[in-house]
């Protein structure tokens, strides 16, 4: 743990050390006076009301609670642990859920995946992706979180093209606690949590924290991470006022396995990995040890929400985001004109190419504000409010060795380029419960986005990019209440959304997407049984679609694809069989298509006519069989089918991706310990143990969930037109089976 403190800078470091100060000076002076700790909780809700949806609108949606995290988190990401939730599929680089990972929903790119925290934006504002990597073990720091399909409610940051995910974060605690929680598996894959709460201070002040580690092998060779993380809070609550400051963040080094492998590779070792491969001067295969990400990053936030009586409540939220960091490359015979080099004379011949070392950086600042007021009576509850964001990111490259460094000198930059991103939006929202029946929902949003850019890239190339985008994205439903058990509802939302830095990069005229989403349900719960049946259909009009392509580090490359559309069918469910076997299944089956698509072939265009969405399986079910043989003991098989897809727009079947059935097993156990509260000696030194087993991928399924494809013309003089068109591939293997095994003291 203490490595953890050793990656924070001076500024963090300072701004901790005053957060806790002022925290524990101000407790001394705190009143007494009873506080309701279910009060607490609301007011920590509060806080994502303005991002989230309640039970019964006509949105979408899983919410998942720290409870349901807690039984499989043993070191895998966020994104695997919703593995399980209705139209989802995840994947990880390294193959085994721990490092680079990712999640598409409805067949949707992350990049098209809102993020918050809080309620502020996670996603990165150029990119628009999510690195869960940069988030280790923040799953130990999650009260709840939900996931919305579709475009769902309006939120801050990037607009939902499939999904959004609103994360809270710990609640304020009333009683004190601490926690240490340990695990170990396959790969050597470790976990080492500390967390703690002093609990209500005088009834106002709280202190929590949390310190990290988690390392792994990873599945992939040598494809390692090892994540850092510290998670900070301060809360004062009184009566209607909950002020919290929060800082969290970490860093991450991650060997890179973002190439993956071929075809042939997949079948002959399907653990290789080219990252790092070089031929040394005697004509051996090596892979340089260092080829890794190394990015750190400081969130610091500060929510206060009042109410001021049964009325209204106002929020405002602040965040500040420091984020730097490289990823590190040995180059073999690279060619001196990639990095501006001048040709050099060596015992008189001319020497143009060398190999080398380089860092591409990135160094960037997130500055946000996040206000809103609530209205509520009886019939009404209207929230309106807005988010402003600035983004300032630099974007640049040092070779730091070379065997011919020509005329450059140390922290030369070969590249240099600046970007600055300003999103401004505007919203207001509300409920209208018209009768006992029928309510009403509307939800209006003003989203304006400014995008510069300076410099070049890593390919030298200037890049200048100066647009402005204005979007309108209107949403209404409605929810109609058959009875207690049964309830109906059909919604209609807009999106529209801009493109990317690499979409930019690849085609400076490319156009925003927009996205008109009709979603219609039918929601039945009859004591603990539940079933959930949600048809939508999203109507795209230039969606930006996943090539199948990456660039140079690794981001997706995406085109517009005109008009396309997703039609699909959610279905899920809560059986109770017994009193202690309980199935949770759901299924999704989608259609989810191309309208036209023109490609040039072989150079000549031609039209395929309708072609299956990349990434986007027509078939995504999951299931978990619960048992419960005792209160304290819980087994569960989970299991996930993905039916096939493509990695590309064309359906290739080169560019196929098979379908695959895998199943985990979940065991938890939990010692529960009792005492006389009213006697200290009596009082147990541990509340509870808990113990904690996954078996992933329990039949040894050799899959693949993720990959890329993309197409290359070169001269052919047998071909009619003396160009032929070449493909490649790449895929991202699925660990086989493997382990994780975990202990939690809880005192």
């Amino acid at each position: 743990m203490k490595n953890v403190f050793n990656n924070l800078s001076k500024n963090s470091w300072q701004r901790l050390t005053t957060v806790i100060f002022l925290l524990s000076f101000c407790s001394s002076f705190g009143q007494k006076k009873e506080q309701d700790s279910t009060k607490v909780e609301k007011l920590d809700e509060v806080l994502v009301k303005s991002v989230r949806v309640k039970e019964k609108a006509p949105i979408t949606h899983s919410n998942v609670t720290k409870k349901e995290i807690a039984k499989r988190n043993l070191g895998q990401d966020i994104p695997i642990l919703l593995n399980f939730l209705p139209s989802v599929v995840t994947t990880s680089d390294a193959g085994a859920g721990v490092g680079y990972t990712g999640i598409r929903v409805r067949g949707v790119s992350p990049l098209s995946t809102n993020i918050t925290i809080n309620g502020i934006p996670y996603n990165d504002a150029e990119s628009l992706g999510t690195f869960w990597v940069n988030l280790g073990d923040f799953a130990s720091s999650v009260e709840s979180l939900q996931l919305q399909r579709g475009v769902g409610t309006s939120t801050n940051g990037s607009g939902a093209f499939g999904a959004s995910i609103n994360v809270l974060t710990d609640a304020v605690s009333k009683e004190a606690s601490g926690e240490i929680s340990n695990s170990f598996g396959s790969f050597n894959t470790r976990k080492h949590t500390v967390k703690f709460s002093t609990g209500l201070m005088n009834d106002h002040f709280e202190i929590a924290g949390r310190l990290s580690n988690i390392a792994s092998d990873g599945y992939i060779d040598r494809a390692s991470a090892d994540l850092k993380s510290y998670f900070l809070q301060g809360a004062y609550v009184d009566g209607n006022t909950l002020i919290k400051a929060i800082v969290f963040g970490g860093n991450e080094v991650t060997y890179q396995a973002w190439n993956g492998i071929t075809a042939e590779q997949l079948r002959e070792d399907r653990t290789f990995n080219p990252s790092g491969e070089y031929t040394d001067d005697d004509g051996n295969t090596q892979f340089y040890d260092n080829e890794v990400d190394n990015y750190s990053q400081d969130h610091y936030q500060l929510h206060w929400n009042q109410k001021y009586n049964n009325n209204w409540s106002t929020t405002l939220g602040l965040n500040y985001t420091y984020g730097r960091g490289y990823f590190e490359q040995f180059r073999e015979d690279d060619d001196f004109s990639t990095y501006g080099f001048e040709e050099l004379t060596v015992n008189g011949e001319v020497v143009n190419e060398t190999d080398l070392i380089r860092r591409r950086w990135l160094d960037n600042d997130f500055y946000v504000i996040n206000a809103s007021a609530n209205y509520r009576n009886d019939e009404l509850d209207m929230i309106f409010g807005g988010s402003f964001s600035h983004y300032d990111g630099d974007h640049f490259g040092e070779v730091i060795w070379a065997e011919f460094a020509s005329q450059s000198d140390i922290r030369d930059r070969y590249y240099d380029g600046n970007s600055l991103k300003n999103d401004l939006s505007v919203f207001t929202k509300a409920n209208y419960q018209l009768n006992d029946k029928l309510s009403l929902y509307g939800d209006l949003q003003v989203r304006n986005v400014t995008y510069k850019t300076y410099g070049n890239t890593s390919d030298l190339v200037d890049f200048e990019v100066d647009k402005k985008f204005t979007f309108f994205n209107p949403k209404a439903g409605v929810t109609y209440e058959l009875n207690n058990s049964n309830s109906f509802y059909f919604s209609y939302a807009r999106a529209n959304r801009e493109p990317n830095r690499t979409d930019f990069e690849s085609d400076n005229d490319i156009k925003p997407e927009q996205l008109n989403d009709f979603e219609l349900g039918w929601r039945h719960k009859k004591g603990n049984f539940v079933f959930n049946a949600n048809a939508y259909y999203m109507l795209y009009n230039q969606q930006l679609v996943l090539s199948g392509r990456l660039d140079d580090v690794g981001n997706p490359i995406r085109t517009n694809s005109g008009e396309s559309y997703r039609l699909g069918l959610e279905l899920e469910a809560v059986i109770p069989v017994t009193s202690k076997f309980t199935l949770q299944p759901n299924m999704t089956l989608s259609s989810n298509k191309n309208t036209e698509t023109i490609v040039s072939i072989d150079g000549r265009f031609q039209n395929l006519g309708s072609t299956d969405i990349s990434f986007s399986p027509e078939i995504v079910a999951a299931n978990a069989i619960v048992f419960r043989p005792i209160k304290d003991l819980q087994m569960s098989l989970l299991s996930k089918y993905v039916g096939e897809q493509f990695m590309g727009n064309t359906e290739n079947p080169e560019s196929k991706l098979d379908s695959f059935f895998v199943n985990d097993f979940n065991v938890t156990y939990t010692m529960s310990f009792e005492g006389n509260e009213a006697n200290e000696e009596s009082k147990p030194f541990f509340k509870s143990i808990v113990f904690t087993g996954l078996v992933n991928n329990i039949f040894n399924e050799k899959y693949v969930s993720n990959g890329y494809f993309g197409s290359f013309d070169f001269e052919d003089s047998d071909s009619p037109t003396g160009i032929s068109t070449g493909f490649f591939s790449g895929f991202y293997p699925q660990a086989t089976t493997n382990f994780l095994a975990g202990v939690t003291l809880n005192f």
